[in-house]
């Protein structure tokens, strides 16, 4: 199951640094790929508003 971007995104760009398989990309918000994301969580330890919550 992939990680999905929630809206509370702030576009701060922790969470594309920390993806090991570079599923995330920017736009208005950050977006997770879920055919790439491994859900590992990485993205979600280092979100400083919790965006990224399983989906």
């Amino acid at each position: 199951m992939a990680y999905k971007i929630t809206d509370d995104c702030i576009a701060c760009g922790a969470c594309q640094a920390e993806c090991p398989v570079d599923a995330i990309s920017e736009g208005d918000i950050y977006v997770i790929d879920p055919d790439t994301c491994i859900d590992c969580g990485a993205c979600a330890n280092v979100c400083p508003v919790d965006a990224p919550q399983p989906a």
